[in-house]
């Protein structure tokens, strides 16, 4: 059974492959439930989450933290080539703004 409140990141979309819908848990990638409606998608990924837990638990394995839980820094490298790099350098400059501004701008596009 799905825990009342797993806080963990969910996705149903639509899979032409198997003609259902498919439920995709971010945390877990190698599982997914196929189902004729989104509804009972949804609710078998949390199942089989769940089932997951239990099993992991029991195994005393490490449990995957919510995504949403986690506390992120909004620091993060990126290597880019050099050219790339001079360019987007060249970019901040002509805008008047930090490398970090018109990187950051591109990235939430």
């Amino acid at each position: 059974m799905a825990q009342k409140n797993d806080k963990y990141t969910y996705r149903v979309t639509w899979s032409e492959d198997d003609n259902e819908y498919v439920g995709l848990c971010s945390e877990f990638p190698s599982l997914s439930w196929l189902a004729d409606s989104p509804e009972k998608c949804l609710k078998g990924i949390r199942k089989l989450v769940a089932e997951a837990l239990l099993d992991m638990t029991n195994n005393s394995e490490a449990i995957p933290e919510p995504i949403a839980t986690k506390n992120f820094s909004g620091k993060f490298m990126v290597r880019v080539p050099p050219d790339i790099h001079r360019k987007l350098a060249i970019q901040a400059a002509e805008s008047g703004v930090s490398l970090n501004r018109i990187a950051s701008a591109k990235l939430s596009q």
